[in-house]
């Protein structure tokens, strides 16, 4: 009677996750595919991000591509984003080649009121921000979860910063001196030891921060730290953000508009 219980009780939890996993799924995929048709033209230049959120948009270019004669040129944030580009057979070049970005689409961890965003959850914020730094526009994609009024409401991992690994005890003090906070390296999960980027560096991941910090200001202070190589601090670079929503529609912010559409 207690195994049977048991077993209704974990069928029930797992029907429930995939229920909340397909939720947030087809929001990503709402968002990202919006997204991709309101921003990709031919011959364009495309940045192309990093995470969960940002695979349904491959998804969606590669179907232009093949359904629309769509041409484009991709150029990846990370090494899953090339992966990506090569694994749906589209163009990779670089920045070396175009060094001019018509559009970078790219997920987030968190979007706050002011479309300040926390990036590179995932490690890859150093070339992220690069790519979007050379694109005429930065488009985010993301499910509903990740649209917060302040930094910190929802996303409780933190802000990751990538510094080079002989400097982190030292940037980490000097972190919590000025800011206070818990700053942590983060580990690898499937090797021993921390994290390391696609650049060979660590990330640091601060956590329990003053939400109503100036960012931009902390962000300037930050860089100036010798050895911390950037942080997952995207202030003042998205022109529009694309929020999937449980209903199916899509919230859309920036270029001073919120409004919703049905998709």
């Amino acid at each position: 009677m207690f195994f049977n219980a048991c077993n209704k009780y974990n069928t029930t939890v797992l029907k429930l996750s995939r229920a909340m996993s397909d939720l947030l799924n087809n929001a990503k995929k709402a968002a990202a595919h919006a997204a991709v048709d309101e921003h990709v033209k031919t011959d364009y230049v495309v940045g192309v991000g990093s995470g969960s959120t940002v695979v349904f948009a491959v998804e969606r270019l590669a179907e232009r591509v093949r359904n629309e004669n769509l041409k484009i040129r991709c150029i990846p944030t990370s090494f899953q984003a090339r992966q990506l580009i090569i694994d749906h057979k589209l163009i990779l070049t670089d920045l070396d080649v175009d060094p001019v970005v018509d559009v970078c689409i790219d997920g987030a961890d968190e979007v706050d009121s002011k479309m300040t965003l926390i990036k590179g959850g995932g490690g890859c914020l150093l070339q992220e921000k690069i790519v979007a730094s050379n694109a005429k526009e930065l488009i985010i994609i993301a499910d509903y979860t990740k649209d917060s009024v302040k930094l910190g409401d929802q996303y409780k991992k933190g802000i990751p910063i990538e510094v080079v690994p002989i400097a982190y005890v030292p940037i980490m003090n000097k972190i919590k001196q000025r800011y206070g906070g818990n700053i942590e390296l983060r580990m690898a999960v499937k090797k021993a030891g921390p994290v390391v980027t696609d650049n060979g560096n660590f990330v640091l991941d601060w956590t329990n921060f003053d939400q109503d910090s100036d960012w931009e200001k902390i962000n300037l202070d930050l860089l100036m730290i010798p050895g911390l190589v950037e942080t997952g601090l995207f202030i003042k670079m998205a022109a529009k953000a694309y929020f999937g929503l449980k209903d199916g529609t899509i919230k859309q912010t920036g270029g001073g508009n919120v409004c919703s559409a049905q998709m």
